[in-house]
């Protein structure tokens, strides 16, 4: 079962990236867009758990929890990732964002959640060189002065990484993984209308309907189904496991952007990408 949820969350968060490109192709910006993600997560999640008769859990005792993966796993990356997308191939989002087990492994390490082994280390240094591939060589990208900007979305995996581990660290804490992502949805839109009104940043709802605006439902709902399984596998299997996701995010993600966007590739963007899924293939989950 851990295998086959680890797949359809592959699927899903595959497809978010190319749906963020399209949300961002007219210049929408990202506190704009997390407003109305947010706000979508908040109505669909409570509408889950009342209809299957759970609590909301909105105690003081869960705040903690709620305001580390509203920031860590939601309002930051989102922040890195949407600024990224409207610069880079989603494609190349796709491949960096498998950087989440290579971040997340020494993290656990550290914290002492899993062990340290050699094909372990040899992993996260085909993800460092994957990551190099992608800001070297002139031909690795469209434009190579978007360079920076593949830094500024390797951001992204690295808190993914940290919140994988800081969940396992704070416990279940008598959550499911619905209800932790209802919480923190609602600390993300707290935190994302105010700076969407005050950065100029607010996408008025009230307008004729295109592609990026269909978008951006698209993939508040997309990102929460697999936001939700991530959660729930991390309690199931632990951060490591869990992470292994980038591997199916990456390739179903490239998949997609070449299907529906008619993105192509450099070589140099073909070799990181095989790169970093021998790095993720190298950072094995613990048994479970």
């Amino acid at each position: 079962m851990n295998y086959g949820t680890l797949v359809l969350m592959g699927l899903v968060w595959g497809a978010v990236f190319p749906i963020t490109k399209i949300a961002v192709s007219t210049g929408y910006k990202p506190f704009g867009i997390m407003v109305w993600q947010m706000l979508i997560g908040v109505v669909v999640s409570a509408a889950f758990l009342l209809l299957r008769g759970k609590p909301l859990n909105l105690t003081r005792k869960n705040l903690p929890v709620y305001f580390g993966v509203a920031m860590l796993g939601t309002v930051l990356p989102n922040y890195f990732s949407y600024t990224a997308s409207a610069e880079l191939p989603a494609g190349v989002i796709s491949i960096i964002i498998a950087l989440v087990p290579l971040f997340s492994m020494p993290i656990a390490l550290l914290m002492g959640f899993e062990k340290f082994n050699w094909l372990r280390f040899l992993g996260a240094l085909s993800g460092a060189m994957a990551l190099l591939l992608l800001i070297g060589p002139e031909a690795s990208l469209p434009d190579p002065t978007k360079y920076g900007f593949v830094l500024l979305m390797a951001v992204a995996p690295l808190l993914y990484g940290i919140v994988g581990n800081f969940l396992t660290y704070m416990g279940e804490r008598g959550l499911d993984a619905t209800q932790t992502l209802f919480g923190a949805t609602i600390i993300a839109l707290i935190f994302s209308v105010p700076l969407a009104l005050g950065l100029g940043q607010w996408i008025n709802p009230i307008q004729p309907w295109g592609a990026p605006e269909w978008a951006i439902p698209a993939s508040a709902v997309l990102n929460l189904i697999a936001y939700i399984l991530y959660v729930w596998l991390i309690h199931r299997a632990g951060p490591v496991f869990s992470s292994q996701v980038a591997y199916l995010v990456t390739g179903w993600g490239v998949l997609i952007s070449m299907v529906f966007l008619g993105e192509t590739y450099s070589s140099w963007v073909w070799l990181a990408m095989g790169l970093m899924l021998v790095g993720v293939a190298l950072v094995r989950p613990r048994k479970t």
